[in-house]
Order: C-alpha cells, then structure tokens, then sequence
C-alpha cells in the first residue's frame, strides 16, 4: 500500500510543481525525518482522541503505510526525473499521449534506475516493521524478547529470531539481484 500510495504521491510532485510543494512535499518531508518510533508511538496514543479507533495492529499498518509511501514517494520522483526530456518528446512526437508516455518510456526506464533505492526501502521496511512492538503488538523481536525471559537463552532465541529475519530479507534481495541483471541485459 505505501509503494503505491509513493509512486502517486511521487508522480505529483514531479507533476504538480507548485500545488504539490506547498500541500504534499511538507507533510511527506514530516514523515521521513521524524524517526518511525516517534510517529508509531504518537499515532497509536492520539488516534482515538480524532475517533480513530484502531488497535496496536491497525496502527501499525497505518503508519508504516504512510512512512513507506514518503520514502517511495522520493524515489519515484527521482525515478521519473531519470528518463531524460528529449526522450520524453520522442515519445510525444510518436503521438504517444500523456499517460501512454508515463506507462510504456517513463515507468520502464525510470523503475530501472530507481529498482535498487525501492528494494533498499522496502527491505528498511520490513526490519522496521519491529518497532510496533513498541504499541504492543507481539511480533517476531517481541515474540523473542518473550520467550528469553521465560527460557533465559537469549542467544539461541536472537539468532533462531536474526535467521528468520534473514530468510524473509535474502530472497528478496537475490530475487531483486536477478531482476537488475536482467534489465541490464
């Protein structure tokens, strides 16, 4: 959801020059310098005051959501400034519309630029995802921490907890490999 919502966001401000640097620019710069901990512990508390009544999951969701979509939505962006104006022309002279130039010149050429920054995101992510434990949802890190006080083996269970970690981050990262090698091709 956050990959989708930052390539919007990322295609309106490259787009929307003005509109998109006074309305959105502000808001996703927020959610990219303030450090993840800080928003997941600030929504989950004031949520319910607005009538949002959301649990530690939901909360979660929500604000790595939109994390997600700020740190895409810059990639995107610089995805989109890759593929050159002239290139961009030839496809408007082709009589290419508008849309037709995003999806068959800028989206191609642009997502193999930006293929490797998107993986390293969404890898972040996916470690970054540990800190909801902090609103009290037992994850993976929470789940350890849990079981070391009950059988006072904390190196077994962290490396038993880094190997999973691992085996959900290595085939992505292989699997993206093999894409770039592909594209490059």
């Amino acid at each position: 959801m956050g990959t989708v919502l930052g390539i919007f966001f990322g295609w309106m401000l490259y787009e929307g020059k003005l509109v998109a640097t006074l309305t959105v620019a502000p808001i996703l710069d927020v959610f990219r310098s303030v450090p993840l901990i800080i928003q997941l512990v600030l929504f989950y508390n004031f949520a319910p005051i607005v009538g949002l009544n959301l649990g530690p999951f939901g909360s979660g969701v929500a604000i790595l959501t939109i994390y997600t979509a700020a740190l895409v939505a810059s990639v995107t962006r610089g995805g989109i400034e890759a593929v050159d104006t002239p290139m961009r022309r030839a496809a408007r002279s082709l009589g290419m519309s508008y849309w037709q130039d995003l999806r068959y010149v800028v989206f191609p050429i642009g997502g193999r630029a930006v293929f490797p920054a998107w993986v390293g995101v969404a890898l972040g992510v996916m470690k970054d995802s540990a800190l909801v434990s902090v609103l009290g949802y037992v994850e993976l890190l929470k789940a350890s921490q849990i079981l070391i006080t009950r059988t006072q083996e904390p190196l077994l269970i962290l490396a038993i907890a880094g190997a999973l970690y691992f085996a959900l981050s290595y085939p992505i990262s292989r699997y993206s490999a093999s894409l770039e090698k592909r594209w490059v091709q």
